[in-house]
């Protein structure tokens, strides 16, 4: 496969992503991930069990279940996505109400996807998880 169509292939499977995050059709979402999978999502963990590292589809599924019987989505902004060859890059910003609490966190954030054969083998998350965990607390 040559670059172009590498990123073609790339493209396809972000343009995936994002429409299956949207819709929470869980089931295809989790398709676009390899079996065994480098996720990290840094943070608090004790409060956002949806935050952390796992290693297969069957934690992911889990970390997407947590992360949306918890939160509410508000707004998601996504400014920039940048592919080469099998590398993402994707900046925004997102404000999400977390059910628990009835707060809302306004955060930047950075995704980064490598793609290989078609399914996505490494995910990062990085946002404000101290603004995470603090819409997490009662006080």
């Amino acid at each position: 496969m040559n670059k172009k169509e590498m990123e073609h292939s790339t493209h396809s499977i972000v343009e995936m992503f994002f429409k299956y995050l949207t819709e929470r059709d869980l089931e295809r979402l989790v398709d676009l991930f390899s079996e065994n999978i480098d996720w990290y999502i840094p943070g608090d963990e004790s409060k956002a069990p949806w935050l952390g590292k796992r290693e297969s589809k069957n934690g992911v599924s889990e970390s997407y279940k947590l992360l949306w019987e918890n939160t509410n989505p508000i707004s998601v902004t996504v400014e920039d996505i940048l592919i080469d060859k099998d590398v993402v890059i994707i900046s925004g910003q997102f404000c999400t109400q977390m059910l628990r609490t009835d707060k809302t966190v306004h955060s930047i954030f950075f995704i980064k996807l490598i793609v290989t054969d078609g399914l996505i083998t490494k995910y990062r998350l990085l946002e404000d998880s101290y603004a995470v965990a603090k819409s997490l607390t009662n006080n």
